[in-house]
């Protein structure tokens, strides 16, 4: 691991790292405040005429590997006259000690502060990154909400896949980009530097004018929410003449353009993921029913074999990772995936480096994956994700795997080597009965029971991992309303009972679980609208930070601020996340456009009930989700009909160059 340089740093005129420096002994991880990552960027402040802050609303350890953040820090860099720096949440100990000595929310990079930026993106993944967002902004010394800022203060741009429903912090952010963010970024800052070179003319709000004409960037002020009386939306309508009644979503076409993150970031501290991560395509048309990202990120791009091969290469040449993770929602549905991890195992044969895929579809791995993946002896995890345990509930949500599915693959796993497999699972799912829930228990047992035929071996373990459904917009259960917290788990209480009924295999498996009251709360800011901004800021009041961690996340807290400010509006909790919605119903994000045509959605959650499953029409013809006509774009596959070949051996820690052809 990298060590931080004791050579005296050369401090900008506006940096607050003097100050900042002696407060660091005295917290937790100091050495995540530091910066001077390899592939860190640090830009003179006057020679560039566009300023970002990045961040991802999160700490450093979880931040850092980001890879929206790191393609977006190294595509604005590139640019001769743009600066970008990274900043991320930092724990309530530095929190405390920079407001006793007013040190404001920093960049990690060159420690310069936040406010002196002329943007500031924020990319979420997950709702519960909202309260942060928050401590964020006062930190940096801008006013937490957005009708009170001045030319002086940054823009602020939400992004990420919370962002396709940025209405609960309607009120913190200036504007909000829907989608990839490679171009859009760019968009932007040609914007800013413009009206910037033509002195500035009409303030902030023309600013803000001229990213909304562009029609893919959301500013919230520019538009008006009418309530009927019993509290459901009337209508979302511009305020102003010049701005779209819909704003839509950006897609990024041709991934082979953009092969980032070319420098990724190496971390100084202990990160979640530290590996070299390709992203090998993106979207997914498998359709299931509960997945926002499968929905949102349509059409599937492929990136080609050979462009994902000079990736790796240049990627672990810079960085000197060992694990590459070949990233995707569904990874092992390239069209090529056979031959990248067969050419990439063959390239690296001999080496420490390792390959991996994240949660894999059940029904997509076979043994000569397995054995590429495995082939330098180095066996990275392996998740599989049948998310629903009956075949029921399966159909229900339209993830098309059988139990017969699974075992087969388990058993592939199991037989190549590894020992060890994680399950991944929902609860709460719409129609969900205990009965549902159970059937894991009973797919777990076969899975050891198999696991031990196939390999004469006791030393066979799986672990169940169980998350509480949320229903997110843009998708068919945008609709649906959430089980209680006490209903999810009685039902999680019932599995770990069923698991553990036969003691030889219920120790070889795993239990871990998320309780049904951080699903709730995410539920209430998933599906909320503008008056939901009014709970965040008063659980931020309170004290909330980091909400996403267990043992900083408090449900009481987020129960009592939504019954003390939902009343004023004539709604609760309950409103926000038990309630089925109808189909007419306005939703708070129904204006901002996915591509997603809203009467397909509404018939595939009718689908859902009748336990229809839908194709993935990479494979069938056309079924008018709406996104290719509307966003003028097309689903791009393979095959390429060419190969990853080693043109010499990689020996040690060097590796060759120009290895692909």
């Amino acid at each position: 691991m990298s060590v931080p340089s004791t050579t005296p740093r050369t401090i900008a005129a506006n940096s607050v790292w003097p100050r900042l420096e002696p407060l660091l002994p005295q917290v937790t991880k100091p050495i995540q405040y530091v910066g001077g990552e390899l592939g860190a960027v640090v830009k003179e402040w006057d020679a560039a005429t566009v300023r970002w802050a990045l961040m991802y609303p999160d700490a450093y350890e979880v931040g850092l590997p980001n890879q929206g953040v790191q393609i977006l820090y190294e595509v604005l860099n590139e640019l001769p006259d743009t600066l970008a720096e990274r900043t991320y949440a930092v724990w309530p100990d530095l929190e405390g000690l920079m407001r006793a000595h007013g040190v404001p929310q920093f960049t990690v990079d060159a420690h310069r502060s936040v406010r002196d930026f002329d943007l500031f993106g924020v990319s979420f993944a997950t709702e519960l990154g909202y309260t942060n967002l928050l401590t964020a902004i006062d930190l940096a010394g801008v006013p937490l909400l957005a009708v009170d800022r001045t030319e002086e203060d940054p823009v602020i741009v939400a992004g990420g896949h919370a962002a396709f429903n940025p209405e609960p912090i309607a009120d913190f952010v200036d504007a909000a980009v829907l989608g990839d963010g490679e171009e859009a970024v760019l968009e932007i800052t040609a914007i800013v530097r413009e009206w910037k070179a033509e002195g500035r003319p009409g303030g902030r709000d023309e600013l803000l004018l001229r990213l909304a004409r562009t029609e893919s960037v959301y500013v919230p002020r520019f538009y008006d929410v009418d309530y009927l009386p019993d509290g459901r939306i009337q209508r979302v309508v511009p305020n102003r003449a010049d701005v779209p009644f819909r704003v839509h979503k950006r897609t990024t076409m041709d991934l082979d353009a953009w092969p980032y993150p070319k420098k990724p970031l190496v971390p100084l501290a202990e990160t979640v993921h530290e590996r070299y991560a390709v992203e090998i395509f993106r979207g997914c048309t498998r359709g299931c029913r509960f997945c926002q990202a499968g929905m949102i990120t349509r059409p599937v791009r492929e990136r080609s074999i050979t462009t994902v091969g000079q990736m790796v290469q240049q990627g672990l040449e810079f960085s000197g990772f060992h694990e590459v993770g070949l990233l995707s929602l569904s990874s092992a549905d390239h069209s090529e995936i056979g031959d990248m991890c067969s050419g990439l195992a063959e390239q690296y044969q001999g080496t420490n480096v390792s390959l991996s895929l994240p949660s894999t579809r059940v029904d997509a791995f076979n043994i000569e994956l397995a054995q590429e993946l495995s082939r330098n002896g180095r066996r990275t995890g392996l998740t599989f994700a049948p998310e629903g345990g009956s075949e029921r509930i399966r159909k229900v949500i339209n993830k098309m795997v059988s139990k017969e599915d699974l075992i087969r693959t388990v058993v592939t796993a199991y037989t190549n080597g590894w020992r060890q497999v994680k399950l991944y699972f929902m609860c709460g799912l719409p129609t969900e009965t205990d009965a549902d829930v159970l059937e894991i228990a009973d797919m777990a047992h076969e899975v050891i029971r198999a696991g031990r035929a196939a390999t004469g071996s006791k030393d066979i373990r799986c672990t169940v991992s169980i998350g509480g459904f949320v229903p997110k917009p843009h998708t068919p259960f945008q609709w649906a309303k959430m089980e209680r917290p006490e209903v999810i788990d009685h039902r999680l209480r019932l599995l770990k009972q069923a698991i553990n009924a036969d003691r030889s295999l219920g120790r070889a498996i795993g239990y871990r679980y998320h309780d049904g009251e951080p699903s709730l709360i995410e539920g209430l800011l998933s599906r909320g609208d503008r008056r939901v901004g009014a709970v965040i800021r008063r659980v931020w009041e309170n004290g909330g930070r980091f909400d996403g961690w267990s043992e900083h996340f408090s449900y009481q807290r987020w129960v009592d601020a939504a019954a003390e400010v939902l009343p004023d509006f004539g709604v609760d909790l309950d409103w926000y996340t038990t309630r089925e919605r109808d189909e007419l119903e306005v939703l708070p994000w129904d204006h901002l456009d996915s591509g997603l045509d809203k009467d397909w959605l509404w018939q595939d959650w009718q689908d859902a009930h009748s336990e229809y499953e839908q194709d993935d029409c990479r494979w069938t013809p056309c079924f008018d989700c709406g996104v290719c006509p509307t966003m003028d774009t097309e689903i791009q596959i393979g095959p390429t009909g060419r190969k990853l070949l080693p043109l010499t051996p990689v020996n040690g820690l060097k590796l060759p160059t120009g290895a692909q052809q």
